[in-house]
């Protein structure tokens, strides 16, 4: 019984750290990027291949 105490005690102290964590990390700003979500789909990071390039190489 006692391992369960602790183990729930570790556990809970473990989330509170996480929390704490989180709370802070959206105070600071961290999750505030409000440049790359509307530029994201311009640079997918995938290269295409030019249609026009392609054919003349033919």
């Amino acid at each position: 019984m006692n391992v369960i105490v602790l183990l729930l005690i570790a556990s809970i102290s473990v989330a509170a750290l996480f929390l704490a964590g989180f709370i802070w990390s959206v105070k600071s700003g961290q999750y505030k990027d409000e440049i790359s979500p509307p530029t994201r789909i311009l640079f997918d990071g995938d290269e295409m291949i030019d249609d026009s390039t392609k054919k003349s190489k033919d």
